[in-house]
């Protein structure tokens, strides 16, 4: 059975300063030849850390400015049909030799990858021991992660456009290493009922991780909408013949009462749930282990 250890995350600590000035003006009351002279205590406004600096600053191991930071942003549609024509084709697996210089390493799946910052820092941090694949249905966040990629000059990570419901199967069928993690983190909630189909978690991608998950391999899920969290867990926790949820595996690793993980066991957490947490939302986490 594999080692289950939930890493902590750094704690981001911010001292902000501000400084107040007390400013004495003269106000002339109705052409009167006597002033009022009437202290005003003007206190400057405390500078508040905005979100996007909380992303540069947990993003900030990799070193380059405009990946940490909001620039080199690109315009694209929150939301994306992912039953549309163009994302109903599976696309065709790459040459496994030519995107990962050691195509053998355990594979780690981030579906819904997004600018991909959350896969290049952990790729930067295990080089030579895992391999990592975002996928993705935005085409210019894969360019530009791509673009990034290359300038970290990762060699582990590739990254691709593509509809994972889709396309999962018949990528993982030919990468020759294993399957060792899937992470899906706060996917799109399509949140009309007539639109739930479009959600990224279905019966047959949640099978077709299982099978092709090694033993011991993992899937991490999460979301800041109760509704989506929820959904998704119940695809997972149907697969209780072959996943079993962490906690019941390792005695120190703590749920909530609705058996919801506190942190992001991931050792960072991704752009959205760093947005989410700082607008005070409540992120809802789910981590099973395949069966060895």
């Amino acid at each position: 059975m594999a080692n289950n250890t939930i890493l902590k995350l750094p704690l981001i600590s911010t001292f902000l300063t501000a400084k107040t000035a007390l400013k004495s003006s003269v106000i002339s009351l109705c052409h009167c030849t006597t002033t009022i002279s009437v202290p005003q205590q003007q206190k400057q406004r405390e500078p508040q850390i905005r979100s996007p600096q909380l992303v540069a600053l947990e993003y900030a191991d990799l070193s380059i400015p405009h990946i940490i930071s909001e620039e080199g942003a690109v315009r694209v549609r929150q939301h994306v049909n992912p039953l549309s024509t163009k994302l109903s084709v599976p696309v065709d697996p790459p040459n496994w030799n030519d995107v990962f210089e050691d195509p053998k390493l355990p594979l780690v799946v981030d579906i819904g990858s997004g600018s991909g910052r959350f896969l290049m820092w952990l790729a930067k941090r295990n080089p030579g021991s895992k391999n990592y694949m975002g996928l993705e249905i935005r085409e210019k966040l894969v360019t530009r992660a791509k673009t990034w990629a290359k300038e970290l000059a990762l060699s582990n990570i590739h990254f691709l456009f593509a509809n994972a419901s889709i396309s999962f199967k018949q990528l993982l069928s030919t990468y020759p290493g294993p399957l060792m993690l899937v992470s899906i983190s706060c996917p799109d909630p399509h949140f009309k009922k007539r639109h739930h189909k479009r959600r990224i978690v279905q019966k047959p991608l949640v099978e077709a991780i299982v099978d092709r998950l090694m033993p011991g391999g993992q899937v991490f899920i999460q979301s800041d909408v109760l509704e989506v969290a929820i959904d998704m867990r119940q695809y997972f926790d149907e697969e209780s013949q072959k996943l079993i949820h962490v906690d019941k595996i390792d005695s120190n690793i703590l749920c909530d009462d609705a058996g919801w993980l506190p942190r992001n066991p991931m050792g960072i957490r991704t752009e959205r749930e760093i947005h989410a947490e700082y607008e005070g939302a409540k992120i809802y986490r789910r981590m099973y282990q395949k069966n060895s």
